[in-house]
């Protein structure tokens, strides 16, 4: 038949399964009798037969049935039956669906991934009518500081915890990593100024850091305008940045927006071929979760964050430094590749400016405060440059 559905057992109990032609309908995950499963099995599809299920059924199956027994499975290349879906609730699944195995989301993290932050509920709501268990992993979708929060199949919540552990997920609860404030900012310059005579002599000459911290705003949008502003001058950027922006609707620069506006827009606002290829990508990792939401982002290391977003086109480490540090006020980044950097270390301390990897290991004296370092080891470039005029 083209149409059914039939119940198969599982490591959790006996599940369910519906189909229609070549998509899936539903999969219904066991209750805690095998009539109750049966009764909801019928109440979700009530137009099909119980049937032997097809072969591409079959080995969905067998797949779900691994999966469960704690061998991970993908299962991104099944075809879902959305007819009668709303809008936004697929975009809520195709988003949950590419959460990779192993990793979470909040319900906050996957509304800003959508461009809809203050969603989060309507979120939470489409997934509690999730009709795919499993094949739209809803069960990777945690509350705030990754509360699990409840879970229908038999044994509830540690029976979804189980799941994500198989999974390789963590699950820990992460501490807010400290930024730069007035406080941290007067610890920094203390531990400067002991980290070596030379630099005490800088710090005292230079006064206390003035460091210029940016708006947070949502990764895509930072990212976006580190594309439009590289290789051009500040007027010239801030330029072709307004008439981008001004392509968004409303002016809100999120991903998902970016299917509505034509590449001919992109080159009338200014941007370059390279660019406008970027931003493409950029919109696409975004929306497929590479690219982590401003919430998330702001608990992810580092590394982690260095990690993640250098798979963009056009975005370097270097870029990426620049929001650790300016967007994020991240107080430990070390940019070894900056010009400014190397110029000001070899004024400070007088020594022939040194290479990236060189500056590496002679910023660890520095830790955990190379942000700072980097702040005025740039006014002693900036010194150097009004000198030899």
């Amino acid at each position: 038949m083209s149409a059914g559905f039939c119940f198969f057992p599982t490591a959790l109990g006996a599940s369910a399964i519906a189909w229609e032609k070549a998509a899936i309908q539903a999969v219904v995950l066991p209750s805690r009798t095998a009539a109750e499963t049966r009764l909801r099995a019928l109440e979700c599809c009530p137009e099909l037969a119980e049937t032997a299920p097809p072969p591409f059924v079959r080995r969905l199956i067998g797949r779900l049935r691994r999966h469960l027994d704690g061998d991970s499975q993908d299962f991104s290349d099944v075809s879902l039956a959305t007819a009668g879906l709303t809008a936004f609730a697929i975009k809520v699944y195709d988003a949950t669906r590419a959460i990779p195995s192993g990793e979470t989301r909040s319900y906050g993290e996957l509304a800003s991934t959508l461009g809809a932050p203050k969603a989060s509920r309507a979120v939470g709501t489409a997934l509690g009518k999730n009709p795919f268990p499993i094949l739209v992993p809803c069960h990777r979708v945690l509350g705030q500081n990754k509360r699990i929060g409840g879970f229908s199949a038999p044994g509830g919540v540690e029976a979804k915890r189980a799941m994500l552990v198989a999974e390789g997920a963590d699950l820990t609860p992460k501490r807010r990593i400290v930024l730069a404030n007035a406080r941290t900012l007067e610890a920094a310059v203390g531990h400067l100024a002991s980290s070596s005579r030379a630099m005490a002599s800088w710090v005292a000459h230079v006064g206390p850091p003035a460091l210029s911290f940016m708006k947070p705003v949502e990764t895509f949008a930072a990212l976006t305008r580190s594309i439009v502003f590289q290789q051009l001058n500040g007027k010239a950027a801030a330029t072709i940045h307004g008439r981008v922006v001004a392509l968004f609707p409303d002016e809100s620069v999120h991903a998902a927006a970016m299917d509505h506006i034509t590449d001919d827009g992109l080159r009338g606002a200014g941007l370059s071929a390279n660019k406008l290829r970027a931003l493409r990508d950029l919109a696409r990792r975004s929306l497929d979760g590479t690219v982590p939401p401003l919430a998330l982002l702001r608990r992810m290391t580092d590394d982690a964050i260095v990690e993640r977003l250098v798979t963009v086109r056009g975005i370097g480490r270097w870029t990426v430094e620049m929001l650790l540090l300016f967007r994020l006020r991240r107080l430990d980044v070390w940019p070894t590749d900056d010009f400014g950097v190397q110029t000001g270390y070899a004024r400070v301390f007088g020594v022939n400016k040194p290479s990236a990897k060189a500056l590496m290991a002679l910023g660890d004296a520095f830790r955990p405060y190379r942000s700072v370092a980097s702040w005025y080891l740039w006014r002693a470039a900036d010194e150097a440059k009004t000198l030899k005029r």
